[in-house]
């Protein structure tokens, strides 16, 4: 018999090279707040107290290939958030999503995807 355990989400780590510039890029795109800061380590929340965070973690190396993890976002207005991402810094990706997708895939500064979802159906 399967006896589930207590588990909390704290947090998703995200491997950067610049881990406070990508953090407060995504504190900002987000609307977020900084909980911790290290010379290797930059964490944010939508509360302080609100898990999950992303923890930004230095890793040395470039991204080299697509994610195998990405976050979604399904904002009230698709077209105005890809707008206004792309003004803070983001840029349009193509991961083999065709011309179909009702998402749009975009990339952080150091090149981690992400997609802005359409209207939920």
């Amino acid at each position: 018999m399967f006896c589930p355990m207590s588990l909390e989400w704290e947090q998703v780590l995200v491997h950067a090279q610049d881990p406070e510039a990508l953090g407060r890029w995504w504190a900002e795109a987000l609307g977020w707040v900084e909980v911790y800061s290290s010379e290797h380590e930059f964490e944010i929340r939508a509360e302080p107290d609100r898990m999950p965070g992303l923890d930004f973690v230095r890793i040395d190396e470039a991204k080299q290939a697509k994610s195998r993890l990405h976050l979604d976002f399904r904002p009230d207005d698709q077209d105005a958030e890809v707008a206004r991402l792309l003004a803070h810094g983001a840029r349009r990706v193509d991961v083999g999503q065709g011309d179909q997708a009702s998402w749009v895939v975009l990339a952080d500064p150091e090149g981690n995807e992400f997609c802005v979802l359409g209207p939920a159906s």
